[in-house]
């Protein structure tokens, strides 16, 4: 029987470091953490994910400030305010929210927050930093697979990984990661010949691809450690809805070790984005 990587678990732990953070910098300047969340337009998917990050801004201690622009906001002025939080010195980390309304183009928004407040870690020189192992805010998702890992994997040398999904949130960033532990990784997607056999061969699989049930029992060799990143809501033969991941996970009670969806990569994420924020606000103290 596969052991279940408790994401909830880990994320309280890594909330109860992060609230133990914010009270060092509260001590030292009197202050706490700043976060700005930007969100443009009114999609309801992102809503529901800011909320969640602003609620638990709130209980670790951070002060989230929040900036709701209409969908007709100008480029212009979305990058203006960039500009203004950039400048202010309350403000530790910056989040814009995606995806951003049709008519503005996400990549030079992005580029614009400052490298020491961009707690996604999407920005090309924190890019830069994870590619040459110099430090730099790493972006959330990848952040918290490595947590997870972390928890059964003590030595990744030698070890087989294989990475489903090549996206610039999570493929790239854990990949690197992964590098950096002495891991041997193989970056795959959906189109890879014969994905399959290549996965069997995995000490480690990352499935990230955003196709529900995609890795399949036959996929994972006895012992492996399977993060499953994906996270689809699918409506049942009945009628009803849920959410999978991109692993069809009852088929993997010969894996070592699984993460379940939801309640695995999902609480880390937003629990690395926290953390993220007072490692930028320790930066800054330096």
């Amino acid at each position: 029987m596969a052991q279940i990587i408790d994401g909830k678990a880990l994320a309280a732990r890594l909330m109860e470091d992060t609230r133990k953070g914010v009270a060092d910098i509260i001590a030292a300047t009197g202050n706490p953490p700043g976060l700005a969340v930007v969100l443009v337009g009114s999609d309801p998917a992102s809503e529901v994910y800011v909320g969640r990050k602003i609620s638990q801004c709130r209980k670790a201690g951070i002060n989230s400030i929040e900036h709701r622009l209409p969908a007709d906001t100008s480029q212009a002025d979305l990058l203006a305010l960039i500009d203004s939080l950039n400048a202010d010195a309350g403000i530790h980390g910056i989040l814009v929210q995606l995806p951003l309304p049709k008519g503005l183009d996400a990549a030079p928004i992005l580029d614009r927050i400052s490298p020491d407040k961009d707690v996604d870690g999407f920005h090309p020189v924190n890019v830069g930093r994870l590619s040459t192992g110099t430090g730099g805010l790493v972006p959330c998702t990848p952040l918290g697979i490595m947590m997870l890992l972390d928890s059964v994997i003590d030595d990744y040398r030698g070890l087989n990984a294989v990475v489903i999904g090549k996206s610039n949130i999570v493929g790239k960033p854990v990949s690197m990661l992964l590098l950096e532990r002495e891991a041997t990784v193989t970056v795959t997607h959906i189109e890879t010949k014969d994905l399959p056999d290549v996965a069997r061969k995995a000490d480690i699989i990352v499935a990230a691809a955003g196709a529900p049930h995609l890795v399949r029992g036959y996929w994972v060799k006895p012992g492996a450690v399977v993060i499953d990143v994906g996270i689809t809501r699918i409506t049942d033969h009945d009628g009803t809805t849920k959410l999978v991941g991109d692993c069809a996970t009852h088929e993997l009670e010969h894996a070592r070790a699984v993460t379940p969806v939801p309640g695995g990569v999902g609480p880390m994420t937003i629990a690395c984005l926290l953390a993220n924020t007072v490692k930028a606000a320790k930066m800054g103290l330096k």
